[in-house]
């Protein structure tokens, strides 16, 4: 069972790493868009509390492969099964309550309103008032509120970013509003974690803040996450195991040792392999 989240000075960090059993299996998965290939016969596992990066050039299939696991994309072949639970046709809200959550590469953030109910929007799906109870905020729906909200302000303070609670999205950098984008995934409480792109346009600071979120999340919490990202570096430094696609179908998978050295991988980021 996962750990809660708690406030900083309660979390105690896991001295040592312990990779588990496989919790999402995705096997023999392509898509089509009409006459066109997005993904070709593609199979790779994750295993529960490990950094699992997939990676490949533009174009290779990274963010189509997340949109099936998450049921934005409805594969053409192929199934995906959680935790021993196969789907096949799951929408995004029924993924999100069997326990993935997920970020996107481009923010979706609103911003108009403050840090804080951006990530309560998190919490909607642990919710269990109706609309006109909550929007009363009488009863039980004033407890369940206040419950949330303190679990949200746990959030704010394990990201650092108590300073701009109350602050409206839109007047953040750009690096504080993907901390709040992972804010609002983590209000989730997921299981599994699939992070596309979580560094892009980021300088190196931002980066380096980043990297230190993801593995805290993974090392406190023992959450399990999937992450698409470009920098290279920071794929070696902080992934356990790496899956490579490149035109749609996967060339490479192991170790960041192993795929560093793999032929294929090394010819498709020269350009050479087609």
């Amino acid at each position: 069972m996962k750990p809660a989240l708690h406030p900083p000075e309660k979390q105690i960090p896991m001295t040592t790493k312990k990779i588990g059993d496989v919790i999402l299996d995705v096997k023999n998965i392509s898509l089509r868009f009409g006459g066109v290939k997005a993904l070709t016969d593609i199979s790779f596992n994750v295993k529960e509390h490990e950094i699992r990066a997939i990676i490949g050039p533009n174009g290779a299939g990274k963010s189509s492969m997340l949109n099936c696991i998450n049921g934005v994309y409805t594969p053409s072949e192929g199934s995906i099964t959680f935790r021993g639970k196969t789907f096949d046709h799951m929408n995004s809200r029924q993924v999100a309550e069997m326990g993935i959550g997920r970020t996107f590469q481009n923010l979706a953030l609103f911003k108009g309103m403050s840090v804080i109910d951006n990530i309560m929007t998190g919490r909607n799906l642990k919710i269990k008032s109706n609309l006109l109870l909550q929007a009363l905020r009488i009863g039980p729906a004033e407890r369940e509120e206040i419950r949330h909200r303190e679990y949200v302000e746990h959030i704010i303070d394990f990201l650092e970013i108590q300073a701009f609670r109350k602050t409206p999205v839109g007047q953040l950098p750009y690096g504080l509003q993907k901390r709040v984008d992972l804010g609002r995934a983590l209000a989730m409480e997921p299981q599994v974690l699939l992070l596309d792109e979580p560094m892009a346009g980021m300088n190196v600071e931002e980066k380096q803040d980043m990297c230190r979120f993801i593995l805290d999340v993974n090392d406190e919490f023992g959450t399990t996450i999937v992450l698409i990202e470009h920098d290279m570096g920071v794929v070696m430094d902080i992934s356990d195991r790496v899956v490579v696609l490149d035109y749609g179908k996967k060339i490479g998978d192991g170790s960041p040792d192993e795929v560093r050295s793999n032929e294929d991988v090394i010819r498709a980021y020269l350009g050479t392999s087609h």
